[in-house]
């Protein structure tokens, strides 16, 4: 396994360097004959040995300069073997399959990331004001979550402007204006969580009715989401549910604008679900659906279990609705819009 999600996921460490690589700069596995072993160069063993891996793992190195890392796996792998990369002579399965369900350690690393990520975003947000550029917004965001150890491959920020017309705002020099949407997706021990808040500083009155909307959405999308896991049903399933809630919360067909999202964990969705996704809605995993409503966005990471649907990107210091899903089979605590 050497892409970094899968990387990450066996090791609990990191083989980035370079951050725009697919793959990166060390492969990790099992044998039954030799364990757990970690392939690199010379340039990352030591570093990998002291910092990032467990110490389970034996670390093999070859001169830089000698060969590729895809070479290396191939004349070190056993008679049958399997590589998340393309390696000569080995097949390269879907992995993303072992990740799903969360095991215990995961979800505790997932509740701290959860934490953290609402802390830092909100931290920003809170200082916020019409004059900004979203930009800078952009920035600061970023700041906040790498001074906790937290990278952020997708920060969003949207202005009123352009968060009436776009639903990814990839952030520019426009100004907020009446209202903000800020939307991340974080990444730490190679667990992502996602996440938006809205500040409002002047915002339309509809607003906040389309925030409602969207919340309603999400939280039966959550509770759709809880009842696929029990049943072993599908994330089309569940993607059935939230065509119907946004039919039920007045807004029909507004789902076909913007992805859902869907089941999180060690990729920032582990799928994006689709009308006829035949993915296993599977538990304890993390699912981070964001539906959207003309300029309104309700999201966060939430870990639902047989008997539990717990929002993980929250803080106690941010305003929260009550919000219940469009058949009222679940209520839950949802962050609205900071007036500011």
């Amino acid at each position: 396994m050497a892409r970094p999600t899968n990387f990450a996921w066996l090791t609990g460490g990191s083989n980035v360097v370079d951050r725009a690589s697919p793959v990166g700069v060390a492969a990790a596995g099992y044998s039954r004959d030799k364990g757990f072993r970690a392939l690199t160069d010379t340039i990352e063993a030591q570093r990998l040995r002291d910092e990032e891996l467990p110490e389970a793992f034996t670390v093999t190195e070859l001169e830089w300069y000698s060969d590729s890392l895809a070479a290396f796996v191939a004349a070190e792998s056993p008679a049958a073997a399997a590589a998340d990369f393309d390696v000569p002579g080995l097949p390269h399965p879907d992995f993303s399959k072992l990740r799903q369900p969360l095991a215990s350690f995961d979800v505790d690393q997932y509740r701290r990331l959860g934490r953290e990520t609402a802390t830092a975003v909100e931290s920003v947000c809170r200082e916020l004001s019409p004059d900004r550029t979203e930009r800078e917004v952009a920035v600061d965001v970023r700041s906040a979550l790498e001074s906790r150890g937290i990278e952020a491959p997708v920060v969003l920020v949207g202005g009123s402007e352009r968060a009436t017309q776009y639903r990814h705002y990839t952030p520019t020099n426009a100004g907020l204006g009446e209202y903000a949407l800020v939307s991340v997706t974080a990444q730490r021990g190679g667990l992502y969580a996602s996440m938006t808040r809205t500040v409002d500083f002047d915002a339309p009155a509809w607003l906040d009715e389309r925030f409602e909307a969207a919340a309603r959405v999400e939280v039966s999308a959550l509770a759709a989401t809880q009842h696929a896991a029990r049943e072993g049903s599908t994330a089309g399933d569940v993607f059935g549910a939230i065509q119907q809630a946004y039919e039920a919360a007045g807004w029909p067909g507004e789902w076909q604008h913007h992805h859902q999202g869907g089941a999180a964990g060690f990729a920032g969705r582990e799928w994006i679900a689709t009308p006829t996704d035949p993915s296993t809605v599977v538990a304890p995993q993390g699912y981070a659906w964001n539906p959207t409503v003309q300029g309104a966005k309700s999201e966060g990471t939430v870990l639902v279990t047989d008997d539990a649907v717990e929002p993980l990107t929250m803080t106690d210091s941010w305003p929260t609705r009550s919000v219940s899903s469009v058949t009222g089979d679940l209520t839950l605590r949802r962050p609205e819009p900071l007036s500011v």
